[in-house]
């Protein structure tokens, strides 16, 4: 193991990146807050364009364990025109499958490289708003916070997109149709409800919940003129699983993500066919997973026409920006614990060791929650599918 690898490895440098993040989100939290109180009630378009800066400068920090930290790549599947007109030129809903620990972590660098990753957005649970760091900094800039009941969703859906679709520059909405991960256990359920609803059985997806697509639908036909499919798979056999934990210890994945841009006047305007629309979708993204396992490439029998291969390059800014936020927090920090820790007085002492001991445990339960295990429960998908 090189030396460099065991310097990745260290928990003294987990806690020196796990500083640096949770106190610059704190300081960008606190940004949020005052500009959300002193700016937007007077000129929405200004805070949603500092909206922007900030949430980059935090997101990127996470980015740049893919891109820099690990050195992880992402083999890209997409058309040229595509790439030319119109990524980071529009409003565009992504339709992803939710199968990986980190596939949402690959969709953010993914973004980065078409300079929209300030403005990702997301459908997320309500109560994540409430978390400090990436939760709030979501709720600052109006992420679309759902409850999980359709009844009490509809209207907020529609309240929330046009507040998205009125930023003044291009959005990237994520929607992972699938409602929560794939897991063994959840796959069985899916299995089960297909069954018994008379519909076909994905082998590596769950059956997509079509109600916050087709409620969604109505009100981004005239601002967002194209919907994203994107796939993204892992080679099974890779000596490096896709986990977070892997990719803070320095060890790099390679990920292969398909991307294909659809028309928004492509998609049925009834609700039912809309519905129908997704299914088949889902069904032709199944197909290009099984092709993807057997044959090592999506396009050999899903019958999916192959578009050319890209792999964008780190950009610079997210290297830039997580090494001036380090500066800037571990110095002072740094300074003070080590202050502390040396004065001989106990309570000092204490106080530097807690310290250090809260921003471990905050560090493992970060990564706790990006674990599949930590997923919700595939109950509720009869419910989503009426």
């Amino acid at each position: 193991m090189s030396w460099i690898r065991r310097i990745k490895q260290s928990t003294p440098v987990h806690l020196c990146l796990a500083v640096t993040f949770f106190t610059s989100g704190l300081i960008i939290n606190a940004t949020q807050l005052v500009l959300f109180i002193t700016l937007k009630p007077f000129n929405k378009t200004l805070y949603r364009s500092l909206m922007f800066y900030l949430c980059y400068s935090l997101y990127s920090q996470i980015v740049f364990l893919t891109d820099w930290w690990s050195n992880s790549r992402i083999i890209l599947f997409i058309d040229d025109e595509s790439i030319k007109k119109h990524f980071g030129r529009e409003h565009v809903i992504g339709l992803m499958n939710h199968t990986y620990e980190i596939d949402w972590l690959v969709g953010w660098s993914f973004c980065d490289k078409i300079r929209v990753l300030g403005n990702c957005k997301a459908y997320a649970k309500k109560v994540i708003q409430y978390l400090p760091i990436i939760g709030w900094a979501w709720k600052f800039s109006e992420f679309v916070f759902l409850e999980r009941s359709f009844d009490k969703d509809k209207e907020m859906i529609g309240r929330q997109l046009a507040n998205l679709l009125a930023y003044p520059d291009p959005i990237f909405l994520l929607l992972t149709p699938e409602g929560t991960r794939f897991t063994k256990e959840k796959h069985e359920a899916s299995v089960k409800f297909a069954k018994e609803k008379g519909t076909t059985a994905l082998t590596h997806h769950l059956i997509p919940r079509t109600r916050g697509f087709t409620t969604s639908l109505p009100h981004m036909r005239d601002k967002c003129p194209g919907i994203l499919d994107v796939q993204l798979a892992f080679k099974r056999d890779d000596k490096v699983a896709p986990t977070v934990s892997n990719l803070l210890c320095g060890r790099g994945v390679t990920a292969y993500m398909y991307i294909n841009r659809i028309d928004m006047r492509d998609v049925p305007e009834k609700e039912e066919e809309a519905a129908e629309w997704l299914q088949e979708l889902f069904r032709q993204k199944d197909r290009m997973q099984e092709s993807f396992h057997t044959h090592g490439d999506f396009f050999a029998t899903s019958g999916v026409a192959p578009k050319p291969q890209h792999e964008f390059k780190p950009r610079l800014s997210t290297l830039l920006n997580t090494t001036g936020w380090a500066v800037v927090t571990l110095t002072p920090m740094t300074f003070y614990l080590i202050k502390m820790l040396l004065s001989g007085e106990i309570i000092f002492f204490s106080i530097g060791a807690g310290v250090l001991f809260t921003f471990h445990t905050l560090l493992q339960k970060a990564i706790g929650m990006s674990k599949i295990s930590k997923g919700s429960t595939y109950g509720a998908v009869q419910r989503d599918h009426q």
